[in-house]
């Protein structure tokens, strides 16, 4: 996903982005871009691509923590069918039944809906797969609930649709009805946003979560339309069977009280996930908004949203200061959830890479916003690497053969676009560059957006960034067209080959994981008011940046019977349990997995959700490699 502001444009004018999140030193307009939001294949279509935005959240799971089990009961685990590492998605409970996502990018193969029995939470039992059309897969978007509206009463299921293969796969939302969790039916398949840019398509867009809720006589949807800015699109699910969109909404245009001018590194702004809550009479939607923060909208007429309030992003980011780190905040917002009682809102900043990286035009002087490559060499923290620009063309390998560097040190330049970044940086190996830097292309979801970048390869590669920044390198302008994209994908820059340009440099430093954000009073109206912080304590250790996998927060679900404590799952740190005492949130629970319990060392959770069951509050989590988890805060 691309961010929202243009380096010459004002903010808004910028379509729909490819990847997600940002990272920046105090005092420089240097950002990195490595809080990518979900892994997928490390590929880079020619149009609206979000595989980028998928391929390193959830992470690399590379390495574990040391197994913890602190006020925590493990209740049972259900390894499930055709489960592989990093195959489990989200978890949604309901009325005695879980379903988990099989997520399609690991493998294509098995994509849909585990359905599980858990009306013996000591003994789940797995009755039913929803399978998903070949090519599509759920992943982040999986709620099942009950609706009772004047043309459908019973219980729905609802999941999102992204794509692990163009062909045949699609997007959208699916509805089920699981009134016979056993036995589900499909109610409607592929309902989303047919349009990118006032373009027909075959395929509704791909969505990266939904989530529903029942308004009395109407029931409705929103859903995570990953391919435009106006990327919260209502749906109207009154009739399951013919549900439609019925509106769609850019936030930060329709409300730009959202963003913010400073840091200058908050400009990746998009919806990455939502909930809806009926507090007072009121649909209260809570949209993560990544760099424009956690946004609250009354959403009681869906035709007519206003603006409740969001949360803006300090100066210098609060929870890595407590260990001593004084960096700009990385934006982030990932996932957030109401204490019952709706006095707090906790928010979930997901950030996938510990180090900031920053880079120059050493030449001029100016900034090159880009992060390091998920799978190719990292420059470690302290370091620098600094080189001659050269220009190497897309690097396709249905392109002209890349030119061998003519002097040592230099750095091969690339334009984004047609084939996968994997395939670029394997074309530049060998040829005698040092590093790859990636420039944007043209395209609505492109040009001067600067965005994260799934890659393998075996030399540093940094990107993807804004495309006036590549073109400067070599004293070009941005195009004034650069949002058209031809059908074909084959627009360049028409900077010769092999072009010498300006000097790069680039280094990195030690930043810390994704954490936890608490908001009080989050109805009062206005700019939220955030009074605490929440980390593990490995995720702002330097020690523990590397081999022992994704230390970044996930996801909360807030306890039903106490409206002062949260669960949250938290990748490789396990299941944790926070209380929230005189605005503070202290940690009174945690649980990682040692390899007797599942064959394999440590944890690592995407989903959490809270049910009950005989009048015990119980927690179910999804393992990526394993299953389903169900545990109890037992103090």
């Amino acid at each position: 996903m691309l961010p929202r502001k243009n380096l010459g444009s004002p903010r808004g004018a910028q379509s729909r982005r490819a990847i997600l999140g940002s990272t920046a030193l105090v005092g420089a307009l240097l950002f990195a871009v490595p809080a990518l939001a979900h892994p997928d294949l490390a590929s880079d279509g020619a149009t609206h691509d979000h595989s980028d935005r998928d391929t390193h959240q959830h992470g690399d799971g590379d390495g574990h923590l040391a197994p913890v089990q602190r006020n925590v009961s493990v209740i049972s685990r259900l390894k499930l069918k055709n489960a592989v590492p990093e195959k489990i998605a989200d978890v949604g409970v309901h009325k005695g039944y879980a379903y988990l996502a099989a997520w399609g990018v690991v493998t294509c193969k098995y994509n849909g809906v585990h359905v599980v029995d858990i009306r013996n939470p000591q003994a789940p039992k797995e009755v039913s797969f929803i399978q998903a059309k070949e090519g599509s897969y759920p992943g982040e978007g999986v709620q099942a609930l009950s609706i009772s509206t004047s043309k459908f009463t019973g219980d729905i299921l609802v999941t999102n649709n992204e794509k692990c293969k163009d062909r045949p796969g699609f997007g959208g939302m699916n509805l089920y009805n699981i009134t016979n969790p056993a036995n589900p039916s499909m109610l409607a398949e592929g309902v989303g946003d047919f349009t990118v840019a006032g373009q027909g398509k075959k395929a509704a867009n791909d969505i990266h979560s939904v989530f529903a809720w029942d308004a009395g006589d109407s029931a409705y949807a929103v859903i995570v339309d990953n391919e435009e800015s106006f990327d919260v699109d209502i749906v109207d699910i009154t009739d399951p069977r013919k549900a439609k969109v019925i509106a769609e909404y850019d936030l930060a245009q329709k409300f730009p009280t959202i963003i913010q001018d400073t840091p200058s590194n908050l400009i990746e702004v998009f919806n990455h996930d939502m909930i809806v809550k009926e507090v007072g009479g009121r649909q209260i939607m809570s949209v993560s908004y990544w760099d424009g923060g956690y946004v609250l909208l009354d959403m009681t007429n869906p035709m007519d949203p206003t603006y409740v309030g969001d949360s803006d992003f300090e100066a210098i980011d609060t929870e890595p200061a407590e260990s001593g780190f004084s960096v700009a905040p990385e934006g982030n917002a990932h996932q957030s959830e109401f204490t019952s009682d709706n006095a707090y809102l906790v928010g979930a900043d997901e950030d996938f890479s510990p180090f900031a990286l920053s880079g120059t035009n050493t030449t001029d002087g100016t900034a090159i916003n880009a992060g390091q490559g998920s799978g190719t060499p990292q420059l470690a923290a302290g370091t620098t690497l600094s080189g001659q620009a050269r220009y190497v063309g897309r690097a396709c390998l249905t392109d002209a053969t890349v030119p061998s560097a003519t002097a040592a040190g230099q750095i091969a330049v690339v334009e984004r676009g047609v084939c996968p970044f994997t395939e670029k940086v394997a074309s530049v190996s060998g040829k005698g560059y040092q590093a790859v830097l990636i420039f944007n292309r043209t395209g609505s979801d492109a040009c001067d957006g600067a965005l994260g970048m799934s890659v393998v390869g075996g030399i540093p590669t940094f990107g993807v960034a804004p495309r006036s920044q590549g073109l400067a390198l070599f004293g070009r302008l941005i195009e004034p067209n650069c949002t058209t994209l031809p059908s074909d994908g084959s627009a360049v820059s028409g900077i010769p080959l092999g072009q010498l340009g300006d000097q790069l440099s680039f280094s990195s430093s030690f930043d810390g994981w994704g954490y936890v954000r608490l908001f009080k009073n989050p109805l009062a109206g206005g700019k939220l008011q955030q009074v605490d912080t929440y980390a593990v304590p490995e995720a702002h250790d330097p020690a523990f940046a590397s081999g022992f996998g994704d230390l970044s927060v996930h996801e909360a679900a807030a306890s039903h019977v106490n409206p002062r404590r949260v669960y949250f799952s938290y990748y490789s740190a396990g299941f944790r349990v926070v209380d929230i005492v005189n605005d503070q949130l202290v940690e009174v629970g945690a649980y990682i997995a040692d390899a007797s319990a599942t064959g394999a060392p440590g944890s690592n959770l995407w989903g959490v959700q809270v049910f009950n069951h005989n009048n015990t509050e119980y927690v179910a989590t999804s393992d990526r490699d394993y299953g389903l988890v169900i545990v109890q805060y037992t103090p």
